[in-house]
């Protein structure tokens, strides 16, 4: 059974950084693409971060230079690093696993930005 449990969610003002991170079970982690989509209500999910198995990644335009991404195959682990976070970043954040075989979701966790 694939399992992707996000954590490090939470309320935090304008200018402040949070770590996000998934822990992954039930899939050979070290081969998949591993990625941060974030869901606004009212708006479609949308991709902030992505790290390939070669450890290549891929940023939105809005988070560059703010969000870093990270990976650790031997603890099956992917981290977000969120920095100089604003109102605009408030989302539900979720973890994704994408290979060929197989893409998996998380449950997500809420980040709420005070302004």
């Amino acid at each position: 059974q694939v399992q992707l449990v996000e954590s490090g969610g939470g309320l935090v003002q304008a200018g402040g950084s949070l770590r996000l991170s998934c822990a992954a079970s039930g899939i050979v982690f070290r081969v998949y693409r591993m990625g941060w989509y974030r869901q606004a209500p009212g708006k479609v999910r949308e991709l902030v971060a992505r790290i390939g198995s070669d450890g290549s990644t891929n940023y939105a335009d809005s988070v560059k230079g703010r969000f870093t991404i990270s990976r650790d195959n031997a603890k099956n682990t992917v981290s977000l690093q969120m920095n100089s976070l604003t109102p605009d970043d408030t989302a539900v954040y979720y973890c994704n696993a994408v290979r060929f075989s197989g893409d998996y979701w998380g449950q997500g966790t809420q980040v709420t930005v005070s302004s």
